[in-house]
């Protein structure tokens, strides 16, 4: 195989060459001339590697642009078969009382904005569905339906992201129609609920104050959990254990298992008395005067 060899090895090569011909050696002069057509052919290779590279590049470019458009048509066929079953999702969730206000309670960022009077509020919540554009990349509607209740008129409150005229995130929503005295974000405070605790805030921010925020749709938080975590499967959230049931059974088997320990040291107690007797037992005076 061809070896490129270092212009200081050649440089050598040359200084024996010429020695053993009895030559005149090449001056350094000569080897900085050497040396710089080597640089220069050096410096060409990379160059000429560097523009392979971004042809190479641009081929990839092109491939994943392309397995873009493709993996965009395949979810949009799957997300079509999933409707019926999205459909029949909500009619059987219908069937359970508090489902979706117990979901969101279950779940950690969402509950994060939940005060007392918010889930109050959501126990009239009876279906959430997120609809996702025919172009998936242009944007999605979500939309909660409530019935009636003592708070606001709507019967459905929506949040509508999507791209504007020049591409950029910006989102929409209903407005809400709050009833006297009701407005739950212009509440200047809020008691903790029984959740407080767990939820680690005192006074959150309200969850309808989401409908009002349209600072950065790009990056809405709670709209992306809602259709990416919550919607794909909202039941493993409403399933979740609740933390104090929890801790109260774990309490209650610490008394049986204290119980337990209490029984065994009473035991144990017992059988040391027991012992004591039969060590102060009195010993027979014929044991030492056996012809008494």
């Amino acid at each position: 195989m061809y070896r490129t060899e270092s212009v200081f090895t050649l440089f050598i090569y040359s200084q024996q060459y010429f020695l053993h011909r009895n030559a005149h050696p090449i001056s350094s002069l000569s080897f900085n001339k050497i040396k710089t057509v080597f640089n220069l052919s050096s410096e060409k290779e990379q160059q000429e590697a560097i523009e392979h590279i971004d042809e190479v590049q641009n081929e990839i470019d092109r491939l994943n642009e392309q397995a873009s458009e493709e993996i965009l048509k395949v979810e949009q066929k799957y997300n079509k078969l999933r409707q019926p079953f999205f459909q029949k999702r909500s009619e059987l969730i219908a069937k359970i009382p508090n489902f979706w206000v117990t979901t969101f309670v279950n779940h950690p960022q969402v509950s994060a904005l939940l005060g007392e009077e918010d889930e109050e509020a959501l126990h009239y919540l009876t279906r959430v569905e997120v609809t996702e554009f025919e172009d998936i990349k242009s944007g999605y509607r979500i939309d909660f339906y409530f019935d009636e209740n003592p708070y606001f008129e709507n019967k459905i409150l929506s949040k509508e992201f999507h791209l504007n005229e020049s591409g950029d995130p910006s989102s929409k929503s209903t407005e809400i129609k709050w009833k006297a005295g009701k407005d739950l974000t212009k509440r200047a405070s809020q008691t903790p609920n029984k959740a407080g605790k767990k939820r680690q805030h005192e006074e959150p921010e309200s969850f309808f104050t989401w409908f009002t925020d349209h600072s950065d749709a790009g990056a809405d938080e709670l709209g992306e959990v809602v259709k990416d975590d919550i919607w794909p499967n909202p039941l493993q959230y409403y399933l979740v254990p609740d933390m104090d049931d929890e801790e109260g059974e774990g309490d209650d088997d610490d008394d049986d298992e204290e119980g337990l320990e209490d029984i065994d040291e009473e035991g144990d107690e017992d059988e040391g008395e027991e012992d004591d007797e039969e060590d102060g037992e009195v010993t027979p005076i014929k044991h030492f005067f056996p012809l008494l």
